[in-house]
């Protein structure tokens, strides 16, 4: 992939996620796991995340799929921001891969860079 399409797939990503605040007023939890956790999603079917706090990360999917992130340490002032950016030269976001915390300042400013964990499948919980 060249350094110019992996510039405009972190720059869509950072874009796309800063539209999350807006709707992430964080709901209730009704969803629970559903199944093994995985390595790698799709950046190609990520329609949207919803920042819950400064450790977890829900990655709606394409199909209304969520993956919920749970980071290995807390990364500060993203549950505060709900918006960050990763820059990736994979068609996959990954446990491996590094998000950054953008803060609204005078335009978006990079903060915190924190490692992501596994993305657990999850389901809404039966009523």
């Amino acid at each position: 992939m060249s350094a110019h399409l992996t510039r405009r797939l972190a720059l869509a990503m950072a874009l796309a996620c800063t539209a999350a605040p807006t709707l992430a007023k964080t709901a209730p939890d009704n969803l629970v796991p559903a199944g093994k956790p995985v390595d790698c999603v799709q950046i190609t079917s990520i329609r949207s995340t919803n920042v819950r706090d400064d450790r977890t990360i829900d990655f709606i999917m394409n199909g209304n799929k969520v993956y919920r992130n749970t980071l290995p340490n807390s990364c500060p002032s993203l549950g505060f921001e709900k918006r960050f950016l990763y820059k990736t030269s994979l068609s996959q976001l990954c446990s491996v891969d590094i998000i950054t915390v953008l803060y609204q300042t005078n335009g978006l400013q990079p903060g915190a860079s924190c490692g992501l964990g596994k993305f657990q499948p999850m389901q809404k919980l039966a009523k």
